[in-house]
C-alpha cells in the first residue's frame, strides 16, 4: 500500500467531513430498540463566526455524542442557530452604513427585515460549515432556528400561555437602558463594574430665601429631573424641613421635602435628591410618594425637555460637566469628594447603561423560580463541577422579574394588538383581524419584539416540535446533559430548566457540564480591541480539527478557564504524527505479510476436498472453496490470538485503559480519559509493543509468526482508534479505513462501514490478564533503570552493558524467559545477565522493585574522569547550594518577598540536593 509518509489533516478532515455527511451516518430517529442519548447544542448566534469557546464546547459534546452512538444508543445532538435579535440588527445596520445603503428607518421595517434575512441566509450555511469542519457529528437535517415557523409558533404559545396565567404584564417600570442599542435590556445583560467616582455635594437653596438642603450625589446631569429632596423621618436634624419646598438649581422649579425611611442617614450629608424616572430606587420612592416621572433624556441618553432648553440636546455626560460648571458658578456647588461606587455597563456595548422610565413587558420569575431550585436542590438535575449550584442558587433566590421586550425590528415581534377606537389590548395565538372587544379592524400590533433569550429558554422542547406531542419529545426528552459555559448560567441555562418545568413538567436536562473560559495566554478576555483572538479555523488550517480538538480537551480541567496559547495547538498536532507514524510502520508491515499469507491459504483451500462429496470426484470450485477459505482464515485469526508476554501485556492494558476511560467519561472528566488514550497510545503501544515485537514481525523471522503478530497489532490498533475516535475522529476515520484495505478477507463480515458506528469495546465484558501486567511492568521497570544508568553516565549508545542481581532475586526465571527483549531494548550483551552474592566492583547501583540491580563499569567509561567530572559538578552544586541557603536564612527576604519567590528559592533548594545527592551516590559506586 502507498500508504503517506506525512500525515495531511487537511485533505483527510475534507474528505471525511463531506463523506459522513453524504452516508447519513448521524441521522437519528426515535428507536424504542435503543436507549436515547440526547444534548440540545447551544445555538450560535446566526451573524457570527466559530470562536474558541465554540470549539472548546463543541468537542466536548460531539465527544460524548460519539461515544455514546458507538456504545449503541441512539444518539442525538440537537442542532441549530440563534437569531440573535440585537447582535444581528447590529450587524445588518453596520452593513448597511459600509455599503451606502438606506438606513433602517429609511427602508421601514419589512424591507429592513427582508435584507436581515438575506444575511441570515448568507451565514447559516457557514456556520455549519464551520461546525462541520470541527468535526461535529449532529443530524443536520433536523437543524432548527430560533426563528423558523415551528419554533416562532411555540414562542407564541409561550408567550400567550404565560400572559393568561397571569405572568406577563405590561406598564412604565424603570428599566436598564442601553443608549448605545436604543432598547431596554435585561438585568443579566447588564456588567456592573467597581469604579472610582466622585461625590458631588449640591445645596438646594430654600424658598424665599428659608433654610436649604445639601445633596449628594453621583450623577448630577440627573437633577434636572428631580421631583423631590427626601429625609429620613426619624432623622432630626432635617424634621422641620419636612413639608416644606427647596428651589431645584437651574431649572426655576420647587420641589417639596419628603420623608421616606429608604433614606441611609449616614451616607454624604443625609438629604437624598429623588429623581423617579432616572432611578430605580426612586421610582418605588416615587409611586409611594405620588411624585411626578419627567423623563429628562430621550433613547439616545441626550437632554430633552421638560430640561431646561441651555441643555437639550446634550449628551449625559456632556450635561454633566456643564452643569457641575454652572453650579460652580452659582456658588452652589458645596464640595467634591472622591467616591468608589458601582457602575453599570452594556454587556454587548460596553457603554454605561441609563437607568430608564420606559413602558415595557415583563415576566413575574419567582413562581418559575421556586420549582427550579427545588430540580437542583433534590438532585434531579447535578452541575459538574458542583460549586456552580452555588452561583445558580443566589441567582434564582434573589430573582427579579424578567424585562422581555426589546426596541428592536428583527425578532419575536410581541403578540398584542392595541384598537385604535377603544383602547383595548389582545394578546392572541394568531393574528387577529379585529378587535377582540369592539370588533373595530382598525388595530396595530405592538411594535417591540421579545427578548432574544425568549425563544432560547424553551430550546429543549421548542425544537422536538412543542406544543404538539411529537415522538420526538417522548423520545428524546427529558435530555441528558447541557455543555455550556458559566457565563449564560442566568441568561439561559437556569431560564431553560423554569420554562421546561412549567410547560413540560419535566425538568431540561439531567446534568449540566459547565466548561471554563478561554482566555488569552496571560489570562486576559479575548476581544477585538485587545487583537489577542485565536480563530479556530485558523487553527484547523494551521494545525488539524483533531489536533485542535486533542489540544482543548487536554486543557480543560474540572471547569477551569484556559489560558491559550497557539502554541499548545502542537502537542496535538505531535500526538497526530506519533499515532500515524506507528500505524504507517505496522501497516507497511502487514500491506506485504498478510496478502501472502491469505494467497497461501487461497491455494490451500482450492486443493481442500468438499467433504460432502463422494470419494474421487474433482474438487469443486466456488462456495465450497469459500467456505474452506473461512475455515482457515478463522483458524488464522484464533492462532493470531496473544500469546507472547508483550501481546498479553498490551491486550491487557487496552482493557485497563478502556475501564478508565469509560470511568472517566461517566464523571465528565475529559481531559483524563483522553490522557489515559494518549498514554496507552504514546508510552506503551508505540514505545514498548511496537518496540517490543520489532524482531518478530522483520522479514528474516517466521513468515506465519510474523503474520500472526502483525494481524494481532492491527486488532488491538483498530481497538485503540475506536477508543480515541470519540475525541479525535478523522484520523481514526483515515487509519480505521487502511486498516480495513490492509487486512481485507481477514475481517469480520460484521465490521461497520465507519468507525462512527463501530461497537465500543465495554470493559466489563473483557477481562484483564493481572499476571501479565504484573510480569510486563517489571520488564519496562527494568529496562528502564539501566537505560537511565546509561543516560547518567553518558555510556556511549553503540556499546552494549550488562546487569547484575543477587543469585536469588525471585524474577531470574522471568528474565530469563523474556531475555531477548529484555537484552534488545537494554542494549545488554549477549552473556550480559550476571548473578551475584554481592555488589560487583566499580559499579553503579539502580532499584527495580526496591530490590539492587548492578551496572559494572569497567570498559564502559573512563573511571578517573568520570570521577573528576562528578567531583567538579558537586561543587558546582555546593556552591548554588550555599547562594540559596544564604537567602533563604535572611528572614527580611523570606518575610518580605512575594511568596512565589519564595517558593521558587526552596525550589532551588530541592532541586540541587537531590542533584548533589545522586552525584554523590554516583561517586561512592566509582570509589568501589
Amino acid at each position: 500500500m502507498d500508504i503517506p509518509k506525512t500525515y495531511d489533516p487537511n485533505k483527510v478532515e475534507a474528505k471525511y467531513a463531506k463523506w459522513w455527511q453524504e452516508k447519513g451516518f448521524f441521522k437519528t430517529a426515535p428507536d424504542p430498540d435503543k436507549e436515547p442519548f440526547t444534548i440540545m447544542m447551544p445555538p450560535p448566534n446566526v451573524t457570527g463566526v466559530l470562536h474558541m469557546g465554540h470549539a472548546l464546547q463543541d468537542t466536548i459534546q460531539d465527544t460524548l455524542i460519539r461515544y455514546h452512538r458507538m456504545q449503541g444508543f441512539e444518539a442525538h445532538w440537537q442542532a441549530g442557530k440563534d437569531h440573535a435579535g440585537i447582535a444581528t440588527q447590529t450587524v445588518v445596520e453596520k452593513e448597511l452604513k459600509k455599503n451606502r445603503q438606506p438606513d433602517r428607518r429609511t427602508l421601514g421595517r419589512d424591507k429592513f427585515i427582508e435584507e436581515v434575512w438575506k444575511v441570515v441566509e448568507r451565514n447559516q450555511n457557514v456556520i455549519t460549515r464551520q461546525k462541520m469542519a470541527m468535526g461535529d457529528s449532529a443530524d443536520w437535517s433536523r437543524e432548527r432556528f430560533t426563528l423558523d415557523e415551528g419554533l416562532s409558533r411555540a414562542v407564541r404559545e409561550v408567550f400567550v400561555r404565560l400572559y393568561e396565567d397571569g405572568l406577563i404584564y405590561r406598564g412604565p417600570y424603570i428599566v436598564n437602558w442601553s443608549p448605545a442599542l436604543g432598547s431596554a435590556i435585561s438585568d443579566e445583560e447588564v456588567d456592573h463594574r467597581d469604579e472610582e467616582g466622585h461625590l458631588w455635594h449640591i445645596r438646594y437653596p430654600g424658598v424665599n430665601g428659608g433654610e436649604g438642603a445639601v445633596v449628594a450625589t453621583t450623577r448630577p446631569e440627573t437633577m434636572l429631573g428631580d421631583t423631590a429632596v427626601m429625609v429620613h423621618p426619624e432623622d432630626e436634624r432635617y424634621q422641620h424641613l419636612i413639608g416644606k419646598e427647596v428651589e431645584l438649581p437651574l431649572t426655576g422649579r420647587r420641589i417639596p421635602v419628603i420623608a421616606d425611611d429608604y433614606v441611609d442617614r449616614e451616607f454624604g450629608t443625609g438629604t437624598v435628591k429623588v429623581t423617579p424616572a432616572h432611578d430605580p430606587n426612586d421610582f418605588e420612592v416615587g409611586k409611594r410618594h405620588n411624585l411626578p416621572m419627567p423623563v429628562i433624556m430621550d433613547t439616545h441618553a441626550q437632554i430633552q425637555a421638560p430640561a431646561p432648553e441651555k441643555y437639550i440636546g446634550m449628551d449625559r455626560f456632556k450635561a454633566r460637566d456643564a452643569i457641575i460648571k454652572d453650579l460652580e458658578e452659582q456658588g452652589l456647588l458645596v464640595k467634591v469628594e472622591k467616591h468608589q461606587h458601582a457602575v453599570g455597563y452594556c454587556h454587548r456595548t460596553k457603554v454605561p447603561i441609563e437607568p430608564y422610565l420606559s413602558t415595557q413587558w415583563f415576566l413575574k420569575m419567582k413562581p418559575l423560580a421556586d420549582p427550579a431550585i427545588e430540580a437542583v436542590r433534590n438532585g434531579e438535575i447535578q452541575f459538574v463541577p458542583n460549586r456552580w449550584e452555588k452561583v445558580y442558587f443566589q441567582w434564582l433566590e434573589n430573582i427579579r422579574d424578567w424585562c422581555i421586550s426589546r426596541q428592536l425590528w428583527w425578532g419575536h415581534r410581541i403578540p398584542a394588538w392595541y384598537c385604535d377606537n377603544c383602547d383595548e389590548m389582545t394578546v392572541s395565538r394568531e393574528d387577529p383581524g379585529e378587535c377582540s372587544a369592539c370588533g373595530s379592524k382598525n388595530i396595530r400590533q405592538d411594535e417591540d419584539v421579545l427578548d432574544t433569550w425568549f425563544s432560547s429558554w424553551i430550546w429543549p422542547f421548542s425544537t422536538l416540535g412543542w406544543p404538539d406531542e411529537t415522538d420526538e419529545i417522548g423520545y428524546y426528552h427529558p435530555t441528558d446533559v447541557l455543555v455550556s459555559g458559566y457565563d449564560i448560567i442566568f441568561f439561559w441555562i437556569a431560564r431553560m430548566i423554569m420554562a421546561d418545568l412549567y410547560f413540560t413538567g419535566h425538568i431540561p436536562y439531567k446534568t449540566v457540564y459547565i466548561t471554563g473560559m478561554i482566555k488569552d495566554k496571560q489570562g486576559r478576555w479575548m476581544s477585538k480591541s485587545l487583537g489577542n483572538g485565536i480563530d479556530p479555523l485558523e487553527m484547523i488550517e494551521q494545525y488539524g480539527a483533531d489536533a485542535v480538538r486533542y489540544s482543548l480537551t487536554v486543557l480543560t480541567t474540572e471547569g477551569q478557564d484556559i489560558n491559550l496559547d497557539p502554541t499548545r495547538f502542537e502537542m496535538g498536532r505531535n500526538f497526530t504524527n506519533k499515532l500515524w507514524n506507528a500505524f504507517r510502520f505496522v501497516a507497511s508491515q502487514a500491506s506485504e505479510l498478510l496478502p501472502q499469507q491469505l494467497e497461501e491459504m487461497h491455494n490451500t483451500a482450492r486443493s481442500m476436498p468438499d467433504p460432502l462429496s463422494p470419494a474421487g470426484f474433482p474438487t469443486p470450485q466456488g462456495p465450497t472453496e469459500e467456505a474452506n477459505l473461512r475455515r482457515l482464515i478463522t483458524e488464522a485469526i484464533e492462532a493470531s490470538g496473544p500469546s507472547a508476554l508483550e501481546d498479553r501485556w498490551i491486550r491487557a492494558r487496552y482493557v485497563e485503559t478502556v475501564h478508565e476511560v469509560e470511568d472517566r467519561l461517566s464523571r465528565y472528566k475529559m481531559n483524563e480519559a483522553l490522557l489515559a488514550i494518549y498514554r496507552f497510545t504514546w508510552n506503551e503501544f508505540c514505545d514498548w509493543y511496537i518496540e517490543s515485537i520489532k524482531p518478530r514481525i522483520s522479514y528474516d523471522a517466521n513468515a506465519n509468526e510474523a503474520a500472526a503478530t502483525l494481524r494481532f497489532a492491527c486488532n488491538i490498533l483498530e481497538d485503540l482508534v475506536c477508543m480515541l475516535h470519540p475525541f479525535m475522529p478523522f484520523i481514526t476515520e483515515e487509519i480505521y479505513q487502511l486498516l480495513g484495505q490492509i487486512e481485507g478477507r481477514f475481517l469480520p463480515s460484521d465490521r461497520s462501514e465507519t468507525v462512527s458506528l463501530a461497537r465500543w469495546h465495554n470493559a466489563d465484558v473483557q477481562k484483564t490478564d493481572d499476571k501479565a501486567i504484573e510480569e510486563y511492568s517489571y520488564v519496562q521497570e527494568l529496562v528502564s533503570a539501566v537505560r537511565n544508568v546509561r543516560g547518567e553516565l553518558l555510556v556511549a549508545p553503540s556499546k552494549n552493558v550488562k546487569i547484575a542481581l543477587h543469585e536469588k532475586d525471585p524474577r531470574i526465571k522471568l528474565i530469563k524467559r523474556e531475555w531477548s527483549t529484555i537484552q534488545r531494548l537494554a542494549k545488554l550483551e549477549d552473556d550480559g545477565l550476571l548473578l551475584v552474592k554481592e555488589k560487583p566492583a566499580l559499579s553503579a547501583t539502580t532499584l527495580v522493585e526496591g530490590r539492587q540491580l548492578f551496572v559494572p563499569l569497567e570498559g564502559l567509561i573512563d573511571i578517573d574522569a568520570e570521577k573528576a567530572r562528578v567531583e567538579k559538578e558537586v561543587g558546582k552544586l555546593d556552591g548554588l547550594l550555599m547562594g540559596v541557603q544564604k537567602k533563604l536564612e535572611n528572614k527580611k527576604f523570606v518575610d518580605n518577598a512575594p511568596g512565589d519567590v519564595v517558593k521558587k528559592e526552596r525550589d532551588k533548594l530541592n532541586d540541587y540536593e537531590e542533584k548533589k545527592a545522586k552525584l554523590v551516590k554516583h561517586l561512592e559506586d566509582l570509589l568501589g
